[in-house]
């Protein structure tokens, strides 16, 4: 190495080494003020509560308030839409999750929502199994007596949703489209009012979060088939999987709801590391546990790179979804 070579070496070092200082730096001088955690929903859903749970032990661990603001509309793209746009300094955070962050940027095409351009991705919180449910006179005992039944009665068995393009929505397309199952949607303003019609027997199915049917399933007034995890749920340890089912086209078929935190491009890397290990932190809390082992959740601490790999996969699987089962929004 000659000598300017080696003077332009150590130059890039220092740079380097300069700005690992700084990074480090503004770490340890984070927070200096409140923490606003946007949620893209209403008070009272899994989002917010688990939103809550979480900020309650951050609160405890950065030593500043995490305020949850509830930011609802347009599915969650209000809320999103002003995230992207806020101080890329960790101080506003988002409770995205599988609507918010994989589905829309394809409901939506004018949001223009690219999450690995706009987002900086700092913790997965919670994993939601959805489950797979029929009302009680229904005559299947099983996934694979579902679909029969549905294929024996084209668009005769119809499935609820909290509205188009939801997670139930999203779910129940997939499903199917991997297995050729023909049913007909039903789309309501939310999920309470599609469990309630189910419950009263004007529609037959509905594949959504746990939270919501886990009472209704116990008391026996709808049947759990399967649900839509990679693995059994301990609450429901023996309803099946739907890829343990072995219907034709459900092998490794997994849907999940997550839900995670992202900040704004951009957001300093230190930042987002520290952030990340105090999330880890809190989903390992017996007070966390606790309150998402009530709405059926599961704690799912990764890093940044992983949650960030997930989310880029997710957004891709449900493109596929989106644009097969041609789901449009209201």
């Amino acid at each position: 190495m000659n000598a300017l070579a080696s003077r332009r070496h150590c130059l890039l070092a220092a740079i380097a080494s300069l700005s690992l200082i700084g990074m480090g730096a503004h770490a340890q001088g984070f927070p200096q003020r409140p923490v606003k955690l946007v949620v893209p929903f209403t008070p009272g859903g899994s989002a917010d509560i688990l939103a809550r749970a979480v900020g309650q032990e951050l609160s405890k661990s950065l030593g500043q308030p995490v305020v949850v603001e509830n930011l609802a509309g347009a599915g969650g793209s209000l809320a999103t839409e002003r995230v992207m746009r806020a101080a890329a300094d960790g101080y506003t955070l988002f409770m995205g999750h599988t609507g918010t962050l994989a589905v829309n940027p394809h409901l939506y095409p004018k949001l223009a929502l690219n999450p690995s351009r706009d987002f900086a991705p700092v913790a997965l919180v919670a994993r939601v199994p959805n489950v797979l449910v029929v009302h009680p006179s229904v005559a299947a005992q099983s996934v694979a007596e579902l679909v029969a039944l549905a294929k024996a009665k084209p668009n005769e068995i119809s499935y609820g949703s909290g509205g188009n393009g939801s997670a139930a929505h999203i779910t129940m397309e997939y499903l199917k489209l991997q297995t050729g199952t023909p049913m007909q949607h039903v789309p309501y303003r939310g999920t309470a009012p599609s469990v309630n019609d189910l419950l009263a027997g004007q529609i037959q199915v509905l594949f959504t979060g746990s939270p919501a049917l886990l009472p209704h399933i116990k008391s026996g007034k709808m049947r759990a088939l399967a649900v839509s995890s990679a693995k059994r749920v301990s609450l429901l340890a023996d309803v099946p999987t739907v890829a343990e089912t072995k219907v034709k086209g459900a092998a490794g078929f997994e849907a999940d709801q997550w839900y995670g935190l992202v900040a704004p491009a951009g957001t300093p890397a230190a930042v987002v590391k520290l952030l990340n290990e105090q999330v880890n932190k809190a989903l390992a809390s017996p007070d966390v546990v606790k309150r998402f082992s009530t709405e059926g959740a599961e704690p799912s601490p990764i890093s940044p790179t992983a949650f960030g790999a997930l989310i880029d996969n997710e957004v891709k699987r449900w493109g596929v979804v989106v644009g097969n089962a041609k789901v449009t929004v209201d």
